[in-house]
């Protein structure tokens, strides 16, 4: 592949058709044609002269060779996290770990295989909120009320006014021109 890569940059192909191009003809001319010290003669002669029957695989098979195999534990809700989604799995397999089987271009359904109970099932995304009803509604001794008035602000009005009436007891002129006060009479 080396010499390819080398032998393909000096070409410098514009398209993606155009270095696949490329490659088949060094496929075809350079490597199969070319013999193999490991199998002693070209890998298109040994295939052609080959007794073994070819077996071809069924287009599932081919496909299942794809898919991506990630492990995850199921949570106490029995749901699994992938790709910042949440997945129903079923309570049955809380604290269980799982093989979550997928295909990276439609994450939309998730393949679940459990070696455990040796079971494999599908699941989807789930979804909060289709079926779900309204809130119910607290109490009302347990919904917090607007109070009527501010109760600091209505002791500190009481010393407040305390305070005001001290002050003008302490200087009464009244009491000076009536000479209550022990002083003199002007």
């Amino acid at each position: 592949m080396d010499s390819f890569l080398s032998e393909a940059e000096l070409k410098s192909p514009k398209s993606l058709a155009h270095f696949n191009d490329l490659f088949n003809v060094w496929l075809a001319e350079c490597y199969h044609s070319k013999e193999h010290s490991g199998i002693g003669t070209t890998p298109e002669l040994k295939y052609k002269s080959s007794k073994i029957p070819l077996r071809f695989l069924s287009a599932d098979a081919v496909a299942k060779a794809f898919l991506h195999v990630e492990r995850r534990k199921v949570d106490k809700s029995g749901c699994i996290s992938f790709m910042a989604k949440k997945y129903e799995v079923g309570v049955v397999y809380i604290g269980r770990t799982v093989d979550v089987v997928y295909d990276p271009a439609d994450t939309s359904v998730l393949i679940v295989e459990d070696k455990h109970f040796n079971t494999s099932f599908q699941i989807k995304q789930l979804v909060i909120g289709e079926h779900t009803g309204p809130r119910p509604r607290l109490p009302d001794f347990m919904t917090p009320s607007q109070p009527d008035t501010s109760r600091l602000l209505d002791e500190k009005q009481k010393r407040y006014d305390k305070r005001q009436l001290s002050a003008k007891r302490a200087i009464s002129y009244w009491q000076i021109n009536k000479g209550e006060g022990g002083g003199s009479n002007v």
